[in-house]
């Protein structure tokens, strides 16, 4: 047994830990969890923990259905919201087939796999999420509208607002576990939060990211309130998003930069996003997962729906924020299209591929938009090359399924599954008949 593996049994007898939560996540992205004894560890480490495979959502059939939660020790964290009394840990787990080999089904494997391929060139990635969310007052029941906690807007520094004491316990117990807080403030919505983590290698993140969420749910029902990651649950105000800022390093230099070039980007940094503008339409369906994920991208404001990049422009995919002098090794691309709901691994994964093959095949940076791209009209946006983001999740799906790239980086089971669950999520919506319809046609048809 490794160090890794004695300091955590060491720490769970000091801590007086009675049970472990063993986590990783389906295809979709839910957290999945099992609890075992501290005694059953030392068989965990050394085999893994049986599960049947099939009854997780794009795991296994039921003919292979045997698989293992082999947990990673180098994630143990001790549970903060666990109140006294003994105490609870937790550890990420990599999925195993029974012979012990990695499932390619396990999303954070698939992670694991691109970002290999990317340490084959000498590359580690690197990101940094902005994750907004809404609080609510209570759990939204039989279809009754959200409340928000509040009615205040960005920055507001609302005294004594359960939004700024909410956000306080969130931090704090985050970084009890070892998960740095960068920024946290109200965001643009009515109850709209948002709590940027300080970045980290991309698996690390999105490790952080799965933690995070149950974090912010666990504070959010402690205060009698909930918290929700819906992409757009307000027809009148912006939806939340997950804007991640992206950077390769080659060792401990930053791979973006170069001192006196446009921007202070290197030819590196410009292909990586020529490859991530190439291929946007493709990864969409991966990092916009929901039918309601479209609604945010349609709402305007600082959601992008066209393909274009920018320096400081917040209307455009991808963002070049201002260089900091002397900061070279702060340089970076930022995605503004992903949402709060989206797999962070496989979200990850693609978005590391997209830009790879930038890298690998020399694209070539087109010019960059320096307009409000929403305040243009369609015939001048088609006149600077500026293509729509796919606009349903229909139009995402069908652009995803004719893509090399993305069916590469998921491997051919993650692929198929996730198109024929994302195919079942449109046409359970395209049959749904909607209060906007009942409102418009009743009274008049």
């Amino acid at each position: 047994m490794g160090k890794q593996e004695d300091f955590v049994l060491r720490v769970i007898e000091e801590r007086d830990v009675r049970f472990v939560r063993l986590w990783f996540t389906d295809v979709i992205g839910s957290l999945k969890s099992v609890a075992i004894a501290p005694a059953e560890l030392d068989g965990a480490f050394a085999e893994g923990i049986g599960f049947d495979g099939s009854a997780i959502e794009g795991f296994a059939r039921v003919y292979e259905a045997d698989m293992l939660a082999k947990p990673d020790p180098a994630t143990f964290q001790i549970l903060p919201w666990r109140g006294e009394g003994p105490a609870t840990g937790r550890m990420f787990c990599d999925i195993l087939m029974p012979d012990g080999s990695q499932s390619y089904v396990d999303p954070r494997n698939v992670l694991r796999r691109t970002l290999a391929r990317a340490a084959e060139r000498g590359f580690t990635f690197y990101t940094h999420p902005e994750i907004e969310f809404f609080l609510l007052e209570s759990r939204p029941v039989g279809g009754e509208p959200p409340v928000p906690v509040d009615s205040s807007g960005y920055f507001d520094h609302t005294s004594q607002g359960q939004g700024h004491d909410f956000r306080r316990e969130v931090i704090t117990m985050l970084e009890s576990m070892g998960i740095s807080v960068e920024f946290s403030h109200h965001e643009g919505g009515p109850g709209q939060q948002e709590i940027d983590l300080r970045y980290a290698d991309a698996l690390t993140t999105a490790d952080n990211i799965m933690t995070f969420r149950v974090v912010v749910k666990e504070v959010a029902l402690s205060q009698g309130s909930y918290a929700t990651f819906m992409p757009k649950p307000f027809t009148e105000y912006p939806g939340s998003g997950m804007h991640t800022h992206l950077s390769l390093f080659e060792g401990d230099r930053n791979a973006f930069f170069e001192a006196g070039s446009e921007y202070q980007l290197s030819k590196t940094g410009r292909a990586f996003i020529a490859g991530l503008l190439t291929h946007a339409a493709e990864i969409t369906a991966v990092t916009n997962q929901f039918v309601n994920s479209y609604k945010r991208l349609a709402g305007g404001g600082e959601a992008p729906s066209y393909v274009c990049w920018g320096h400081n422009n917040r209307s455009a995919l991808v963002r070049v924020p201002m260089y900091k002098p002397q900061k070279g090794n702060s340089t970076r691309v930022e995605l503004r299209s992903i949402d709060s709901a989206a797999n962070p691994y496989l979200a990850f994964a693609v978005m590391l591929a997209a830009g790879m093959r930038g890298i690998e095949e020399g694209y070539e940076l087109p010019r960059g938009a320096e307009d409000d791209v929403w305040s243009l009209t369609e015939a001048e946006r088609r006149a600077l090359g500026i293509a729509p983001l796919p606009q349903n999740l229909y139009d995402a799906i069908a652009v995803m399924e004719r893509s090399e790239l993305v069916a590469e980086t998921l491997g051919e089971h993650v692929f198929d599954y996730f198109l024929r669950n994302k195919r079942a999520e449109w046409d359970e919506y395209r049959r749904q008949v909607t209060e906007y319809e009942r409102a418009r046609m009743l009274p008049v048809i």
